[in-house]
């Protein structure tokens, strides 16, 4: 056991951390090991199995036909054509932690994730990451940069059918 009787310890030591800093700091907490790739437990399949979750719960619950994944050049795009989140939610369910529409059980019926931090994790811990809802025909987008947001756009009509895919 260490001696720390000499450090000095005040009210100079204790942080309190933004959310996407804690996740950044301590990714371990969220998704396990960061990891390469390499191994099938690295935290980017946590990632994104967070993300396709949120597809797999709108399509088992018959809020959808399909779920299109497409991985280009280190970038995943996930779409799923369920309800969406309600516009003017967009940016707090993926940026608030402990946010989001899985507590409310008329909402959702079954459910894979149940906590409110998978998007939020995949938004701290992304380089880039954007979030698109398509709704009542309307589409809210906003992008971020490893947690923080760097354009929220205004309600737009959708665009077309080949454009409606959100990455992470």
């Amino acid at each position: 056991m260490s001696d720390n009787s000499g450090v000095l310890y005040n009210e100079d030591n204790i942080k309190s951390l933004d959310w996407q800093e804690h996740i950044r700091l301590r990714p371990g907490m969220y998704i396990g090991k960061l990891g390469d790739g390499s191994s099938q437990d690295d935290g980017i399949y946590v990632l994104l199995k967070e993300v396709v979750d949120n597809s797999i719960d709108e399509f088992v619950m018959g809020n959808g036909k399909s779920v299109d994944i497409s991985i280009d050049h280190g970038r995943v795009f996930i779409r799923d054509f369920g309800r969406g989140i309600p516009l003017g939610k967009v940016i707090d369910c993926v940026s608030k932690i402990n946010t989001g529409g899985k507590y409310d059980s008329k909402a959702f019926k079954k459910s894979v994730g149940l906590n409110g931090v998978g998007t939020k994790a995949v938004n701290a811990l992304s380089s880039y990451f954007k979030v698109q809802s398509f709704r009542d025909g309307e589409c809210k987008m906003a992008e971020f940069k490893e947690g923080v947001i760097i354009a929220d756009h205004k309600l737009t009509k959708p665009p077309s059918p080949m454009e409606h895919s959100s990455s992470l």
